[in-house]
């Protein structure tokens, strides 16, 4: 069993977490949509993961829609002391399984009501605000003054213990942060996209943790060549070294891979114990200047 607290802890809010955790989108059926496709499988990769240390489980209510949150009740209801659950809102799902925004004050306070209905909370840990981008996806401009201000209320109203941003932009962060204490932002990061290394620096210096998804997300084969010469050399997969660089970028990087396999999940936790050479370092980090 994975040894977690060699990858390190780092604080989320007021807690604090080891740095491996789990992401539970996959357990929601294809495409983040509907039932998983093996119920108790789902329930058995929750439970194992949080009985091999994990502290950090990552979800929202529009996997699915409302399908992982009500999972994680049924599997670890009621909670360990030092569970630590994030979720987010700012998105719905449509009846074709379409990503749509939904960032209006009595979206987002009727999304929040929601989560801590179907996880079994009298409040959240953690809510990130969700900026659904141009495209759906990527992030794009926009002034978030208004929703994180509906956010900010519902923490007054102790709904909501901490608030974090996904999908931001330097300019959104900084924006919010002089609307409410942000202490995590979760972006789309990974060794081939970087575009992020100046706010990772950032928030580091600040105390603020920063969670990276698709840590595999945005390859060119070449790159993938080179991942996979790292990985074939120490003995890994190729996504073990992509999250065992990803915790090796800085301290502040928390990582929530998700899978619904078992399987999966022990190779994901296995990472705590994988240990990079400089000269494997230096390649991955080639992958990304590669990029630029």
């Amino acid at each position: 069993m994975a040894k977690l607290g060699n990858a390190g802890t780092y604080r989320l809010g007021d807690r604090t977490v080891n740095r491996l955790g789990y992401g539970a989108m996959q357990l929601a059926g294809p495409g983040v949509f509907g039932p998983p496709k093996d119920h108790d499988t789902a329930l058995a990769v929750l439970r194992e993961a949080v009985a091999s240390g994990v502290n950090h489980i990552d979800t929202s209510d529009f996997y699915g829609p409302y399908v992982t949150n009500r999972l994680i009740r049924e599997a670890l209801h009621p909670y360990q002391d030092d569970l630590v659950i994030v979720t987010k809102i700012g998105a719905k799902r449509g009846a074709d399984a379409s990503w749509n925004p939904a960032m209006s004050a009595p979206e987002l306070t009727s999304a929040v009501h929601d989560n801590l209905r179907n996880l079994g909370l009298d409040a959240l840990d953690v809510v990130n605000l969700r900026i659904l981008g141009g495209d759906g996806h990527g992030p794009s401009e926009g002034s978030i003054e208004a929703p994180l201000t509906a956010l900010a209320e519902l923490q007054r109203q102790g709904l909501v213990r901490h608030i974090g941003l996904s999908n931001t932009t330097p300019t959104q962060l900084a924006q919010g942060r002089g609307i409410a204490e942000i202490v995590c932002v979760q972006n789309h990061y990974n060794l081939a996209h970087r575009e992020d290394d100046a706010m990772i620096d950032a928030l580091a210096a600040d105390g603020i943790a920063y969670v990276p998804f698709f840590p595999l997300g945005g390859f060119t084969p070449l790159q993938s060549t080179t991942l996979s010469d790292v990985a074939a050399r120490i003995g890994a997969t190729p996504m073990q070294v992509a999250l065992a660089w990803l915790l090796h970028r800085s301290a502040n990087i928390l990582l929530i891979p998700g899978t619904s396999s078992l399987g999966h999940l022990r190779e994901n936790l296995a990472v705590a114990d994988i240990a990079l050479t400089s000269e494997a370092i230096a390649e991955l980090d080639g992958i990304g200047s590669a990029g630029h």
